[in-house]
């Protein structure tokens, strides 16, 4: 385990101030980025800029996303404790933790083998075992119907379009939050769904994101 010194912890809390000064309210989003350390989900080389307020790479070509982009979304999705919440696209595992640090019960998909394989050496796996936080290899388009239905689901790479499996495993009440493909950007979308199953969308803010592609990939780069 890596430290988590004052230095790091003064970060977050300029980090935190500056998230505030970008409109995010949500205090319970806030206190899980202060107390989760981001640096952990980064290679050590990135120990001293883990705390600016970007994008930075991980394996597989993927991205660790910015504070920012991480808390608008969490905020968006409303998370209360207990909540059974759907992450498409495991990545770094910060979302995942994040949303666990919020006290949501969280299922997480990882289409990349060598993120997925990752996680086996989660570093928080004993304050959120499997039961709070699963990891899962699979394929985000067709979601995890058998821990359906869920309260949120958050997508973390760019759709092309709203996936139909993932609607149908959300329950009536519930909240997505997807990036859709609007161009060379993706339109922050999220969906609630109705008790008729009939959905209302709230359009936000562009965001860049790497793009959410179907099966699973098994290639070890």
């Amino acid at each position: 385990m890596r430290e988590d010194t004052y230095r790091h912890k003064g970060l977050r809390e300029n980090l935190i101030q500056e998230l505030r000064q970008q409109g995010i309210t949500d205090e319970s989003v806030l206190k899980a980025m202060l107390d989760v350390p981001r640096h952990f989900f980064l290679d050590p080389e990135f120990d001293t800029i883990a705390y600016e307020n970007r994008a930075f790479p991980i394996a597989a070509d993927q991205t660790i996303s910015s504070p920012y982009t991480v808390a608008f979304q969490s905020q968006l999705l409303q998370v209360k404790p207990y909540d059974k919440i759907l992450e498409i696209g495991t990545g770094s595992m910060y979302q995942s933790t994040i949303l666990a640090a919020m006290d949501a019960v969280v299922i997480s998909i990882e289409r990349q083998k060598v993120l997925y394989d990752k996680t086996s050496n989660y570093m928080f796996k004993t304050k959120y075992p499997p039961s709070k936080l699963k990891f899962i290899f699979g394929d985000g388009f067709t979601g995890q119907a058998a821990f359906s239905p869920f309260d949120k689901i958050i997508i973390t790479c760019g759709a092309p379009f709203i996936p139909p499996a993932l609607v149908d495993q959300l329950k009536p009440g519930g909240i997505m939050v997807i990036p859709l493909a609007e161009d060379e950007h993706h339109k922050m979308i999220r969906i609630i769904k109705q008790e008729d199953g009939t959905l209302i969308q709230e359009s936000f803010t562009d965001f860049s994101f790497v793009p959410m592609l179907p099966g699973r990939n098994t290639e070890n780069n």
